[in-house]
């Protein structure tokens, strides 16, 4: 049924499709009868596309009746019942197709001709014009020729118009073959196509005519024309050839690099070739141009120079190239050998990483030969490695460019080949090591296991029967042989292992295991072998010894009645089955004698025995002696039998060997192809092989025939073997040549059969090369032209490429031909056929390729004219404008943007026409097909860019000559302008200062500086007006004289002006001059002044040391300023002497500076007076402390109420009352150093009673210095003191923090064990007078205010004081920044600042640097940071900077800090975290635990500190 169904679709189908395709033809039919031929050639194009369309209609309709055909075929083959009617549709179907191609043949062959004479007509009427216009041109250069100028215009208008005449011959010619084609098919029109072609002919022949005339006129200068022609040829060459050697690029393969090579020897012959056109060249330009003084002539030989330079450069960028690319030759033939080179030694070093010692025998054995096989292999790539390297240590020595990579490649490569040596020798003796160590385990283990066997022998014990005793005794006794036998294998064992353990030591210890292991068990089997010998020796003696000579005498006669028998040998397979019996006899005799000697050796008999055994032995020993003389008789007679049968059995096979080896030899079949010739070359390979394998052996038996016929003697029996051997010579000497004979024709054959393959191949290769050059296949624009010449190239390359095949044909095939082949004839045709399709093969190449570039340049060429024209074009309108400009600004636009305009077009449009130019002159001398057209393209081309230069320069003279006119009265104008301003700027002010004095004369000298360049401008504009006035006439030439004029007089005007304030401005300097020296000397000194009275308060020795530094460098600084005093008096005194208007005013400023400058001298005389009084108080205050501390401590001591309650408790207290005593005299010279009054006590006494405290306090303002009161050191609760007015020493004699630790610890024990209130001492007031004035100063230097115990305020403070040596304490940079103010609120100013802070007793603080630190100066005034309730922690959000931490202190403030690494930050954490604890811990120590004991000093004080510290008194001993 599916078939049914099938035939059913089928049937339908083809009804259907005929139908379908019939009714199509219909509608086409019904077009093309309809149709008529157009008459313009515009609705011929639209014809013709119609019948492209149509004709791909068809292509679709004839694949669908060809479906239809195959379906009816179907159904009429499967006989179908209604068959008859599709064979009937099918037929009608074909006719009617086919008539409808032949209609559409017809109708398309009348449209074809119908459009290429419309063609015809216009490509006639083209050339015609053409012609005629060629022919204008030639009669325009008549008058030309004058000089060489005209000469060289005309020769390249000639030259020109020759490349367009050789176009318009290939129109013409093309022009005729088309009129032929079209008058023979049509006849009818053939009047009219020969009468167009007639009119087309005659004017060629007018133009030909015209220049033929034109070239006989010009004489002399047609040679200058051919000269000129002969040198545009030869430079446009140069520049193409020295483009050629300068694009060539680097290589980046090997492939690359000899492809380069090659075009730059390709270069070089072209270059050899145009040597003699060099020469030729330049000989005729040095006669044209000697002796000429025109200027053309001057130019060319410029040019000739140009050549000679130009030449000489493409020499030596050849020669450097070559250079170069050699270089780079050898640096990538260097690289392949490298790669190859690592891809041995990757190789190797995977084979030497991945080798393990195996563990048997055969693996060791194994192993080594295959490790020896990669030794082999080792010293084979050797040479590769050696060579790698000699040829890159070569090109490194000859300098090549790159010598570095090379170097270090080559390096590399010896370093890791030097690697691999050692490690295979490495390797090599660790496998011989492990190959001696399985050998001697293994020789171990065979040895064991033998003795296992043989242990069991030994130890069997079933000899108990009589009847067997002796055979048992017999095997014993062989066994005993055996063993001893094996005795050497057991040595042989120990010496090898004995060699091994001593050779290599790393064994010693396996091997003499393994060595005990085997003596045990040998030593063992020999123990138990003795015993059973003994045991079998002693069952029966007696029947052992008659048993033993029974058994001897019957085997004697039985060998004697072997030996009487004369049997022979009759070949030689009998002769030795008889040898083999006379050995095994002998044999058995000896064993049989050795048998009865070891007998007797063994067990002697008994002596009643002895004289019977002793007649036996002597009877046995006689027949036994008897015996040996027929046995060597026999032997002798059998092996000479065996020798002769021998020798004709090896003579018979060696005969036959060579019968069937023969035939081979001498076989003509040399193969029909090559795999058959190569099989053929394989079995005689073979047969030689063999052959040469059997030449020993002919020998051997040529030797044994020749030895045995000369022992014969001329025997009878022996003349066949001397033929046979005869004929063994004379047969092998024919199977050596015959072998060798077709071993050189099977070599021939195999050549001839090589060639002809690869002959084959070549052929099979051209075909399929000349199916893509035949292709008609065209490009239709630029891009698929580009794409088309590129996917050529590459296959001409490739062809060019396979060259080098067909040369090494060609040599093997004259190589062949030499030799004398059989087949040489035959082979030469074959190449000869080979070479003319090659040939033909890259002539279609080079004409696809040239038609390809000719397409391409075409529309490259189509492209870079239609933009240039519309560039022109548009370049056109803008160079036609009328504008002049109304103004100067206007004008001055319009030039720059002209000027703009004009460079750009010349630059960018001459650049551009002559590359066309060019592009078109190389595209006719190159023969183009479209010749015609492109020469068209190139004058009108040219007359656009030549109308465009010259609407340009019309346009630049006329806005020159505006300009000219618009700037001449706009300079006018501006510099009457200047002019007056200038007037305007000259001031009336001389200046109230130096300083604007200095800028008035400043302004002064700028300002005729201007005026200088005002008076060139001046200059040239008299010049301007100069050459106006003789340009123009009538009213412009009045109005540009009135203007000179005005401009002449206002410049007169202003320079008189300038003088007279010259004049006022150098009266006024040198007095300002004077006054800003006494001013600035004047304010120098009150801050000098001012420095000496506002210096910081010293708190001790040191800060009173350092302001005695700081107070000497302001001297220092005072007598560097003396030369400037001495300056500033004698300019006033020069003034004066001048008689200045000012010199009342003059006077009294040096007067003042005198005054000032005693007043300040004094003044620092006083304070450096003082500072040495105050100096030695604080180290008065410094040693009283430190004795008032040591009192302190002693006091509880001597107040002790413990007296002792035993003897030796009083003895211990008498000598700690000793040791008291005398550390009390020490003490004593100290005391009275205090007892001595210091400086300002003297003065004191002298000048207290005179004057109230009150007044001396108003005298001594100069010097007053106001110092708040700090609390002296803790001896007990005390009060603060009262700040006071006047100088208050006690300040500077309290100690500072720094110091109050050395004295916090000698009060400490006082405090615990005295707390009553010491007396109120009181020191008396003092009174210091310096020089006429006087300071009087009234305090007490020393206050010890008595305080209730109870009081809050002094219980919770003195703990604070004494915790002062335990307090934290750092101090270094850190940065800041104030991040908030309060919470939520931002800080005004959240900048960085980097600050010195200190961290000491809870308290933080800032300064500037360590410096300000010393004199006690905060940072802007600031108060310290209490760290009462502060936090502080790592500050993680912020992320700008690293080792950031922040602080935020009880007021809500926070404060970030930034370190300069993650320690500093740790540090100053933990610093800030124990402060705070301290600072809320200190409340709760004071009232709950008693005052820790200060006997010791703090550790942390440094032996430098302490020695500083209590300089005024000697150490304690």
């Amino acid at each position: 049924r599916r078939q049914k169904l099938q035939d059913a679709l089928d049937f339908y189908t083809v009804f259907s499709e005929t139908d379908a395709c019939e009714l199509w033809m219909s509608e086409k039919e019904k077009w093309l009868e309809q149709m008529e031929i157009p008459d313009t050639l515009e609705d011929l194009d639209v014809v013709q596309h119609r019948f492209d369309i149509l004709e791909q209609e068809m292509n679709n309709l004839a694949s669908q009746i060809e479906e239809v055909n195959r379906a009816a075929s179907g159904l009429i083959e499967s006989g179908h019942p209604r068959s008859g009617k599709v064979r009937q549709c099918q037929e009608h179907l074909n006719a009617r197709w086919k008539v409808f191609q032949e209609m559409v043949a017809q109708r398309r062959k009348a449209v074809d001709f119908a459009l290429s004479l419309h063609n015809y007509c216009v490509d006639c009427e083209e050339t015609k014009k053409w012609i005629l216009e060629k022919t204008k041109v030639i009669e325009s250069t008549q008058d030309l020729g004058k000089n060489l100028a005209g000469m060289i215009a005309m020769q390249r208008k000639l030259y020109g118009i020759e490349r367009d005449l050789a176009a318009i011959q290939a129109r013409l010619a093309a022009l005729k073959q088309e009129a032929h084609r079209l008058a023979e098919e049509h006849p009818d029109l053939a009047d009219d196509i020969y009468c167009r072609l007639a009119a087309v002919t005659g004017v060629w022949q007018d133009l030909q005519n015209t220049l033929q005339s034109q070239e006989a006129s010009l004489g002399e200068a047609s040679k200058l024309h051919k000269f000129l022609q002969d040198l545009d040829d030869f430079q446009a060459w140069l520049f193409k050839a020295q483009k050629g050697v300068a694009s060539e690029g680097v290589p980046n393969s090997l492939v690359e690099a000899e492809h380069l090579l090659q075009q730059h020897a390709a270069l070089k012959e072209e270059i050899d070739q145009h040597k003699e056109d060099y020469r030729h060249v330049k000989e005729i330009g040095e006669r044209v141009t000697r002796g000429q003084t025109d200027v053309e002539y001057q130019q060319l030989e410029q040019r000739l120079q140009g050549m000679d330079t130009g030449w000489n450069a493409l020499c030596k960028m050849w020669d450097s190239k070559e250079k170069f690319l050699n270089q780079c030759l050898g640096f990538q033939e260097f690289l392949k050998d490298a790669k190859q080179a690592e891809i041995v030694l990757t190789n190797q070093e995977y084979t030497l990483a991945h080798i393990e010692p195996p563990e048997t025998l055969e693996a060791s054995e194994a192993a080594i030969r295959k490790y020896e096989d990669f030794l082999a292999t080792m010293e084979a790539n050797e040479e590769k490695i050696t060579g790698l390297v000699g040829s890159g240590n070569r090109l490194v020595a000859e300098g090549n460019i790159y010598s570095d990579k090379i170097r270090e490649k080559v390096q590399l490569i010896q370093e890791r080949y030097r690697t691999n040596v050692t490690k295979s020798q490495e390797a090599y003796v660790l496998l011989k090591n492990n190959h001696d160590l399985q050998n001697f385990l293994q020789n171990c283990q065979e040895l064991t296991l033998w003795i296992d066997e043989k242990m069991l022998t030994a130890q069997d014990i079933s000899y108990d029967e009589a009847r067997n005793l002796h055979s048992k005794w017999l095997k014993h006794q062989a066994f005993m042989a055996e063993l001893a036998s094996h005795q050497g294998w057991l040595e042989k064992v120990d010496e090898e292992g004995q060699l091994l353990a001593k050779k290599k030591p790393q064994y010693a210890g396996a091997v003499s295991q393994r060595l005990v292991e085997l003596h045990q068990l040998w030593d063992k089997l020999q123990v138990t072998t003795e015993e059973k010998a003994q045991h079998l020796f002693e069952a029966n003696r007696s029947d052992l010894y008659a048993q033993s000579y029974a058994d001897l005498g019957a085997w004697i006669s039985e060998m004697e009645e072997q030996l009487k028998s004369d049997v022979q040998g009759k070949d030689l397979t009998s002769v030795n089955i008889l040898l083999k019996n006379l050995k095994r006899l002998d044999e058995q005799v000896s064993v049989r004698k050795r048998e009865m000697e070891d007998l007797l050796s063994q067990a002697p008999p008994a002596r009643g025995e002895m004289h019977e055994v002793d007649g036996k032995h002597e009877a046995i020993e006689k027949r036994f002696r008897d015996l040996l003389e027929p046995l060597s008789q026999r032997r002798k007679e059998l092996e000479m039998a065996k020798a002769k049968y021998q020798l004709d059995r090896d003579l018979a096979d060696e005969l036959l060997w060579m019968q069937e080896r023969l035939p081979f030899a001498q076989s003509t079949d040399h193969g029909t192809d090559l795999l058959s010739v190569q099989l053929l070359m394989k079995k005689n390979q073979t047969l030689q092989k063999e052959i040469a394998g059997h030449a020993p052996r002919i020998e051997e038996i040529l030797c044994r025939g020749e030895s045995m016929l000369s022992g014969a003697g001329g025997d009878g029996d022996f003349r066949d073997i001397e033929e046979r051997l005869k004929q063994l010579r004379d047969s092998w000497g024919t199977l050596q040549e015959e072998a060798s004979k077709r071993l050189q024709r099977l070599e021939e054959a195999n050549e001839a059969q090589r060639y002809y393959l690869d002959a084959g191949e070549a052929e099979a290769w051209i075909s399929e090369q000349e199916l893509y050059m035949v292709t008609d296949e065209k490009p239709k624009d630029e891009e698929s032209g580009i794409v088309m010449l590129k996917r050529h190239l590459r296959q001409q390359r490739s062809i060019d490429d396979y060259g080098k095949n067909i040369k090494q044909l060609a040599g093997r095939a004259q190589k062949l031909l030499s030799s004398g082949h059989p087949e040489g004839e035959q082979i030469i045709r074959l190449q000869g056929q080979v070479d003319k399709q090659y040939a033909g093969l890259k002539d279609l190449a080079e004409e696809r390729k040239r038609k390809l570039e000719q397409m391409y340049h075409l529309f490259q060429l189509k492209r870079e004219v239609d933009d240039l024209e519309q560039w022109i074009a548009e370049r056109d309108v803008v160079a036609s404008s009328q504008e002049m400009g109304q103004d100067l600004d206007h004008v001055t636009l319009l030039r720059e943007k002209f000027r703009d305009f004009a460079r750009e077009t010349g630059s960018i449009g001459q650049e551009r026409v002559d590359n066309v130019n060019l592009i078109i002159e190389q595209l006719i001398d190159a023969g183009h097909p479209e010749a015609a057209t492109i020469a068209e393209m190139k004058d009108s081309l040219n007359e656009s860019w030549a109308d465009l230069l010259e609407l340009i320069d019309t346009r630049m003279q006329l806005l020159a000559a505006s300009y000219d006119l618009h700037k001449f009265f706009y300079d006018g104008g501006e510099i009457l302008v200047l002019i007056e301003e200038k007037h305007k700027e000259l001031p009336e002010e001389l200046g109230r200062d130096v300083n604007t004095a200095e800028s008035f004369h400043r302004m002064h000298t700028a300002f005729e500086r201007d005026i200088h360049l005002l008076g060139v401008q001046v200059q040239h504009f008299q010049e301007v007006a100069a050459r106006l006035q003789a340009a123009y006439a009538g009213e412009k030439a009045v109005t540009i004289q009135t203007q000179e004029q005005e401009v002449v007089k206002a410049w007169k005007a202003l320079l008189a002006a300038c003088e007279g304030r010259r004049d006022q401005l150098v009266d006024t300097a040198e007095k300002f001059r004077f006054f800003s020296m006494v001013r600035d000397l004047i304010f120098w000194m009150e801050n000098v002044v001012r420095q000496i009275e506002t210096q910081e308060k010293p708190r001790d020795v040191s800060s009173v040391e350092l302001l005695m530094k700081y107070h000497q460098g302001i001297k220092s600084e005072i007598d560097t300023r003396d030369k400037n005093f001495t300056t500033c008096i004698d300019l006033g005194k020069t003034l004066l002497q001048r008689k200045h208007h000012a010199v009342a005013e003059i006077k009294e400023k040096l007067v003042q500076l005198t005054e000032k400058r005693r007043e300040m001298v004094e003044k620092w005389d006083r304070r450096w007076d003082w500072l040495r009084l105050l100096l030695e108080v604080c180290q008065f205050s410094r040693d009283a402390s430190v004795a008032e501390a040591w009192l302190i401590a002693q006091e509880p001591y001597l107040s002790s109420g413990d007296y002792g309650h035993t003897v030796d408790g009083v003895e211990k207290l008498l000598k700690r009352h000793e040791a008291f005593e005398k550390s009390t005299a020490t003490w004593e010279e100290r005391f009275a150093a205090l007892q001595r009054l210091t400086t300002l006590e003297l003065l004191g006494k002298r000048k207290i009673p005179e004057e109230p405290s009150q007044h001396k306090v108003a005298k001594t303002t100069e010097l007053e210095y106001d110092f708040e009161p700090e609390t002296e050191h803790e001896t007990g609760p005390k009060e603060e003191g009262k700040k006071e007015a006047g100088l208050s020493l006690e300040d500077a004699f309290s100690p500072s923090a720094e110091d109050s630790s050395l004295v916090q610890e000698s009060e400490k024990q006082a405090y615990e064990t005295a707390p009553e209130e010491p007396p109120e001492e009181k020191l008396p007031e003092t009174e210091i007078t310096v020089g006429d004035q006087e300071t009087a100063t009234k305090e007490s230097l020393f206050k010890v205010v008595s305080t209730p115990v109870s009081e809050i305020d002094e219980t919770t403070t003195l703990p604070a004081q004494l915790d002062r040596s335990h307090s934290v304490q750092l101090e270094g940079f850190l940065g800041r920044k104030h991040d908030l103010e309060a919470p939520n609120k931002r800080a005004s100013n959240r900048s960085w600042n980097t600050l010195y802070c200190v961290l000491r007793n809870s308290e933080l603080s800032f300064y500037k640097d360590a410096k300000s630190l010393a004199l006690g100066v905060p940072y802007h005034g600031e108060e310290p940071f209490q760290m009462k309730n502060a936090f502080c922690e790592v500050a993680a959000d912020y992320k700008k900077k690293k080792h950031v931490f922040k602080l935020r202190l009880s007021n809500g403030s926070e404060w970030l800090f930034h370190g300069k690494d993650e320690d500093e930050m740790h540090t100053w954490l933990q610093g800030f975290s124990t402060a705070i604890i301290e600072s809320q811990s200190i409340k709760t120590k004071a009232q709950s635990l008693p005052l820790p004991s200060i006997t010791t000093m703090d550790v942390s004080l440094t032996k430098k500190d302490k020695e500083k510290r209590f300089s005024f008194f000697p150490k304690k001993k």
